[in-house]
């Protein structure tokens, strides 16, 4: 399988998203011929269902192994050359190890997307056996999916970068306990947002005469406390990673732009990694799910929410970057700051990012749009200008 990665000089894409130039990008490295073996597998925690489809056979035969190493080695030794191997399975909770471990045995491996494996709309039987068998068929016919394997390094940051997503979810769920406890006890905050510095003051200064409400109240305010000493132990874990390689020039260009700190350079860089793997702008915005759902049939064309596809991750990471476009283009003294160094292009850009998502806003605005849906139109456009100024 081959594909090509459209670049774009600067500037945003146009509405079919494929202006600038083309240039080829890396091909994949199955190999093909009558000769190949191919092996789809279908795996679990304690088990792998294997689908073998030799040369001349229209139906796969099926073996089960343990999943371990040895079973793996010894299933790989049978099926003949190595260089005539062609072998994949569906990305899932195991991770990249077991690709890790055959392609370390020189036999060609692919992870595939599990929501773009082509499925009968009538069948209503899954199991490890049929999809071992789809999974072999589907890789003979070259009709797969394949999601590209982060390096070891690269996947570790990006781990790095989940712990301190959880984390955030975490702080929320101890914020969220202690307003419901307070509102329960008719201690109700009326002073605009929540978690302000105002708002947290006046957390602080509540106190109960009941013993053990105030003991309760102490035990949601340590917990809360506990999650943010954790929260920010990891984010400065994460400012260290910034500036290391594999990410750190990723980084530093998507920095450049507003409302992109580091942290959040740093997530967007760790999730996505290979951002020429995108054909397209619109593929990129596809990728973070913040396009519209869409059910058309004939002349209607029904429009949804957004499919929220792809990393949650990426998407919240442009959404909450997307807010900083509601104001007015400049160039603050933050924003200088981590522009220093940067090329004339990757400034211009995020200049003009600034010009054109600002518009967005204000032209939405103006038409009575909630700002949810604002928001995650100017987020939607900023994918684009991450993906251009990633790509030139």
């Amino acid at each position: 399988m081959s594909w090509i990665v459209s670049r774009w000089s600067a500037g945003m894409p146009t509405r079919d998203g494929a202006t600038g130039r083309r240039e080829p990008a890396v091909m994949a490295s199955l190999p093909s011929g009558p000769e190949v073996v191919h092996v789809g597998m279908d795996t679990s925690m304690r088990e792998i269902v294997c689908g073998v489809l030799r040369p001349g056979m229209d139906v796969p035969a099926v073996e089960r192994i343990p999943n371990d190493e040895e079973s793996v080695r010894r299933l790989i030794g049978k099926l003949g050359s190595r260089h005539l191997l062609a072998v994949c399975y569906e990305a899932g909770p195991s991770g990249y190890e077991l690709h890790r471990l055959i392609m370390s045995m020189g036999v060609a491996c692919q992870v595939i997307a599990p929501s773009l494996v082509p499925k009968g709309g009538s069948e209503r039987v899954k199991t490890g056996r049929r999809d071992a068998v789809r999974l072999t068929l589907g890789l003979r016919a070259g009709i797969l999916t394949p999601v590209r394997v982060p390096a070891p390094a690269e996947e570790a940051v990006r781990d790095l970068v989940r712990a301190r997503g959880d984390l955030l979810d975490d702080r929320k769920r101890m914020q969220q306990r202690l307003n419901a406890f307070l509102l329960r006890h008719g201690r109700i905050w009326s002073g605009g947002r929540k978690w302000t510095i105002a708002h947290r003051l006046w957390v602080d200064r509540q106190q109960f005469a009941e013993d053990a409400l105030q003991e309760a109240l102490d035990a949601y305010r340590a917990g809360l406390e506990a999650r943010e000493a954790e929260l920010r132990a990891a984010e400065a874990r994460l400012s260290a990673w910034a500036g290391r390689e594999p990410l750190a020039p990723a980084v530093a260009r998507l920095s450049g732009y507003r409302g992109i700190a580091e942290l959040t350079a740093l997530t967007l860089a760790s999730e996505v990694v290979d951002w020429h793997r995108f054909p397209a702008a619109r593929a990129f915005m596809g990728f973070t799910g913040l396009i519209p759902s869409e059910y058309s049939s004939g002349s209607r064309t029904r429009r949804g929410s957004i499919t929220k596809a792809g990393p949650e991750g990426v998407r919240t990471a442009l959404t909450e970057s997307a807010w900083a476009y509601q104001h007015r283009p400049a160039i603050g003294a933050g924003l200088r700051r981590r522009q220093a160094g940067l090329s004339p292009e990757t400034l211009a850009r995020s200049w003009k990012a600034q010009q054109r998502l600002h518009a967005t806003y204000k032209k939405m605005t103006a038409r009575g749009k909630p700002h949810g849906v604002v928001i995650t139109a100017v987020a939607r456009e900023l994918a684009g200008f991450v993906w251009a100024e990633m790509t030139s």
